[in-house]
């Protein structure tokens, strides 16, 4: 399983945006993604490259993972991202468009110490070969881009992003065996906090880590949805107890509210408690 750090909200911030840099030390996002890719505009890339790499020297982020997207190695500009930000106080350096393990090797050797390999998974070929990828050195997360996919697919995502599903759960797949996290991809309208409940409704029931997000104001939402509820949590409790009960008296299974708890049931309340104390000890 994934590691316990939360991850229920993902933040997007552009590089290129000074205030946006500055506020992201108060916002209760469980992550930032620093974004030097699709947020930056080309003649903007390496100021913001020098600002970021000054703003993660300086500012503190308390618990909040660091991630930086760079740009893609095919690009002019994608080579100097990764050599400015090896060496900075981050956790992960996200690399877009990652179609295979070799494009997470390129990037993976020229890290230092504990930081790890991001793969946006966004294309027809990486989703693919998600588990591969999952596989590769330093691999530290998968986050699905699903514009980027549903562009390159041809496809017309609705509500239930049916289109899309075979890639989310195969990437989801993927993560599972290799232990690592995975991240919904973005609801675009910002503003519309029922469809973005609903989608990270959908995100959480399949299996994700966390909703990846471009705006502050859905952040909120994010955390609530994939937060263990009271209800969940006070269940997981009984489960623990009930399983323990039996056990003690030289029984395989328990039986709570009419039915069976068998130890899978007992881990996965584990989980979720695990979960819960994670996020009150990240403060969010």
């Amino acid at each position: 399983m994934p590691e316990l750090r939360p991850l229920r909200s993902v933040l997007y911030i552009p590089a290129s945006k000074t205030s946006a840099l500055q506020k992201a030390v108060d916002l209760p996002a469980d992550a930032i993604i620093f974004d030097l890719e699709d947020a930056v505009a080309p003649d903007q890339k390496d100021a913001a490259r020098k600002a970021l790499a000054a703003t993660l020297r300086e500012a503190d982020h308390g618990a909040r993972m660091r991630i930086v997207r760079v740009n893609d190695a095919a690009t002019e500009w994608g080579a100097a991202d990764v050599t400015a930000i090896a060496d900075l106080p981050i956790d992960a350096l996200l690399v877009p468009k990652v179609n295979g393990p070799d494009d997470v090797a390129r990037v993976a050797g020229a890290l230092t110490g504990p930081t790890r390999v991001w793969a946006m998974m966004e294309t027809a070929e990486g989703i693919l070969n998600a588990a591969s990828i999952a596989r590769a050195p330093r691999i530290g997360g998968f986050v699905l881009g699903t514009n980027d996919l549903a562009e390159e697919l041809g496809c017309r995502p609705g509500p239930d992003r049916m289109p899309l599903m075979t890639a989310l759960q195969t990437c989801l797949l993927a993560a599972r065996m290799a232990g690592i996290p995975c991240i919904d991809g973005v609801y675009n309208t910002f503003r519309d906090e029922d469809g973005l409940r609903a989608e990270c409704v959908q995100g959480r029931d399949l299996g994700m880590d966390g909703k990846s997000l471009i705006h502050p104001g859905q952040i909120a939402v994010a955390n609530e949805v994939f937060a263990p509820s009271d209800t969940e949590i006070e269940l997981a409790r009984r489960q623990i107890a009930a399983y323990e009960s039996a056990t003690a008296r030289g029984q395989g299974v328990a039986v709570l509210d009419g039915r069976i708890v068998e130890n899978l049931h007992v881990e996965s309340a584990r989980r979720t408690l695990a979960r819960a104390d994670a996020i009150a000890g990240a403060g969010n």
